[in-house]
């Protein structure tokens, strides 16, 4: 009953029957929308707004957009009508009071002036990931290809690139500009020309895993292609099955093996031709070979075609252990679990902690210490998330929401300890359930 016009009104459960592929609606501020068809075009990708069909999507439309008053030009078209009068803002019993006191933290750190960018900060950390290139160039231009400064190059290359990861991530969340053209633009840069990877592939993965972090089967991240079990819950699931891909009671061993080194180099790789390709999205491709070109023209003269790819091999998996410890200390050890339909603070707070504040941990983990701060306010600079900080930690002691903040070194044992209780739970599972 799609064509009641747009004064008409539903229920909740009338919307909730509208969540499977090709028949997809949301709710944002009471009204209902048909994204149905929409969600081939939408920009951030088809399967973020997927993971919202049936249901509010209010609180992720606000976190993502900057610029409401653009996007909302995009929804006129798609209203097919609104909320009955007696039906409540919130679906599944969502907590009100929270989200109306998280909606009113958002507009005080706007009034702060927390959602505005200083430029200088991005300057000069592109200027940082721009110098380390041209350090090992430089290297290589005067002392030649030794196994010293190939040593030192492999090393000034694998933080330049992880340097750069932290910040295509920025612009990627369009947390950079006044104008969301110019952080598309400046992404494809970054994240295809200076890294080699592709922007859609980026933002359309990552989006869902900001959507809804740690449910499985909607947060990419959390799909560890059967070779991990997260979590308390899908252990028991997988064991309950008798399913053993692998021995899980040892995945906080073989995790060293397939996780860290393999992530980036082989995964990461192989995943972003593929997309490129069934996506036929020639304009990340056409950047991407920029990068290639720009290395190889650069290091082929000093290592030849072969020594080069060696050497660019062992930059990214380098990059791999640094990029997968650091975005993996704030999620795998939480909360993992089925769709719970938390309000956005809850679902973000039980499934993200935070690592202490220092500068190298800022540097090193391109502020994801504030991984809190970052999922409930995507489009934040981040040289603001430690004013931002304060503030949010009272919210959640209002409402007994746990903020947890760890050091970095405990912060990756954790991984490995989660790992190690989820084994131990599945293998209980499989061989007594």
């Amino acid at each position: 009953n799609g064509d009641r016009g747009p004064y008409a009104v539903y229920t909740w459960e009338e919307v909730q029957k509208h969540s499977r592929r090709g028949d997809q609606w949301v709710v944002v501020e009471r009204k209902v929308y048909n994204v149905s068809e929409w969600v081939k075009r939408h920009p951030g990708g088809r399967r973020v707004i997927g993971h919202y069909a049936g249901e509010d999507a209010t609180e992720a439309f606000t976190a993502f957009h900057p610029d409401q008053r653009l996007v909302r030009k995009f929804l006129k078209p798609l209203l097919v009508g609104e909320l009955a009068p007696s039906e409540s803002s919130e679906d599944h019993k969502k907590n009100a009071a929270i989200v109306e006191d998280f909606r009113a933290l958002k507009e005080q750190l706007e009034a702060k002036g927390l959602f505005r960018t200083n430029p200088l900060f991005f300057v000069l950390h592109l200027g940082h990931v721009l110098l380390l290139e041209a350090l090992s160039l430089a290297l290589l231009w005067n002392w030649g290809s030794g196994w010293i400064n190939t040593i030192l190059c492999i090393l000034l290359l694998a933080t330049a690139q992880s340097q750069a990861g932290w910040l295509q991530h920025d612009f990627g969340h369009l947390s950079v500009f006044k104008s969301s053209r110019w952080d598309h633009l400046v992404h494809k840069f970054v994240i295809g020309h200076l890294k080699g990877a592709s922007a859609n592939w980026w933002n359309h993965r990552h989006f869902q895993h900001h959507a809804k972090p740690n449910v499985i089967s909607k947060d990419p991240d959390v799909n560890m292609l059967k070779l991990l079990v997260l979590g308390n819950v899908e252990p028991v699931e997988y064991g309950i099955k008798k399913l053993k891909h692998m021995p899980y009671n040892h995945q906080h061993k073989y995790f060293f093996l397939i996780g860290p080194p393999l992530l980036i180099p082989v995964y990461f790789n192989i995943h972003i031709l593929q997309t490129m390709y069934i996506q036929r999205d020639w304009v990340d491709f056409a950047w991407y070979l920029t990068y290639y070109a720009r290395y190889f023209s650069c290091y082929v003269p000093y290592y030849g075609f072969l020594g080069s790819i060696v050497l660019l091999t062992i930059v990214r998996f380098l990059e791999s252990h640094w990029f997968v410890w650091v975005t993996q200390m704030n999620h795998i050890p939480m909360e993992i679990d089925h769709e719970q339909h938390d309000e956005w603070l809850t679902m973000q707070l039980k499934a993200t902690c935070n690592v202490e504040q220092s500068f190298f941990n800022d540097w090193f983990s391109g502020h994801l210490n504030f991984q809190i701060e970052h999922h409930l306010f995507p489009t934040m600079p981040r040289h603001n998330y430690v004013h931002a900080a304060p503030m949010v930690r009272e919210l959640c002691e209002k409402h007994g929401v746990q903020y947890q903040v760890k050091g970095l070194w405990e912060a990756w044992c954790d991984i490995v300890r989660s790992l190690r209780t989820s084994g131990k739970l599945w293998l209980d599972a499989y061989l007594h359930k």
